[in-house]
């Protein structure tokens, strides 16, 4: 911001200004330059019921008049203009609470940060958008090149299929081939084969609930007995002479009569007294312990026994590799 109409510290120092309503607020007192450009950007103006508040006012928007200088405020608004001290420098905090109180932009703001902010990301999410739509399309095409793939796979005739005049079918399976009944002959180097299996036991831990520990205090009542020492006073007589120095010298007056003197004797009592303080902490403490354990179970496995029809072999014998395992 500037000075208004080429105006100079010298010509703003003292000039009355007027608010937009042409209300007078006061004489301009001091004039605050610009660190960087050195133009006038803030005078200060007298206000208050006798002229003893200084107000900033920012001249952007302001106009000469044959009188002085008019802003764009009204004077209630310049009034109630935050307090800051106006002997010294006005940092960028301060003018940053005037330009607020004016409703001004500051020096360095822009209006559309945040909608320049905001324009980029819906770019970024239109593009990402694109790209996924991309890679879905994509995506689309590879599963139905599949699917039209595994669906000609499923017409491609197998070996080993027979047909029986009415359709193709295919037999699938271990030992599934072609069977001669007994007495027949084979097809020269076919091979059968079964597959055999097993169980097989694999031992774990885990981790199960097996009890509760509580730690749990109660009161006990207990007869405490303790000697107390304690102590009294009692009186006795005790005879002293009077001396003749002490007659000569009148200390002491001779009268005859009846008197009476008394004396307050004194006691200790024992005195019981409970107070209660800690006396040590019990904790529950968890550790683990590892033992060994035993554990067997049954299994099953398959073996293979061998019939030609002229003699039987069974898994124990040597069936050529492939007896019990």
């Amino acid at each position: 911001m500037t000075a208004p109409n080429g105006y100079t510290p010298e010509d703003l120092s003292g000039a009355n200004v007027v608010d937009a309503e042409g209300n007078k607020v006061g004489a301009v007192q001091k004039v605050y330059r610009d660190d960087t450009t050195g133009e006038p950007e803030w005078v200060t103006v007298r206000t208050g019921l006798f002229g003893t508040k200084e107000t900033f006012v920012p001249l952007a928007g302001s106009t000469r008049t044959d009188g002085g200088l008019r802003v764009p405020h009204s004077k209630d608004v310049i009034k109630d203009a935050p307090r800051i001290d106006v002997d010294g420098h006005l940092d960028r905090s301060e003018e940053g609470t005037l330009y607020r109180h004016y409703g001004l932009t500051g020096p360095g703001d822009t209006g559309n940060g945040f909608a320049g902010r905001a324009a980029a990301d819906t770019t970024s999410v239109t593009s990402t958008g694109r790209h996924a739509a991309a890679t879905t399309a994509a995506a689309t095409t590879a599963a139905a090149t599949g699917l039209t793939d595994r669906a000609k796979a499923t017409v491609r005739p197998l070996a080993g299929s027979m047909s029986d005049g009415t359709g193709a079918r295919t037999l699938a399976g271990a030992g599934a081939g072609t069977r001669t009944a007994p007495g027949t002959t084979g097809t020269k180097g076919q091979t059968e084969e079964l597959l055999l299996s097993e169980e097989r036991l694999s031992f774990a831990t885990e981790e199960h609930e097996s009890g509760r520990a509580q730690l749990r205090k109660r009161v006990v009542t207990e007869d405490v007995t303790k000697s107390v020492a304690v102590s009294h006073e009692e009186v006795r007589v005790t005879r002293v002479p009077i001396t003749d120095e002490e007659r000569r010298t009148g200390r002491t007056a001779a009268q005859i009569g009846e008197g009476q003197v008394e004396v307050v004797l004194h006691e200790e009592r024992a005195v019981m007294r409970k107070e209660t303080v800690p006396v040590e902490r019990v904790r529950l403490e968890v550790y683990k312990v590892t033992e060994q354990k035993e554990m067997s179970g049954q299994i099953r496995k398959e073996e293979v026994d061998f019939n030609d029809g002229v003699r039987a072999k069974h898994a124990s014998d040597d069936l050529g590799g492939l007896g019990k395992r």
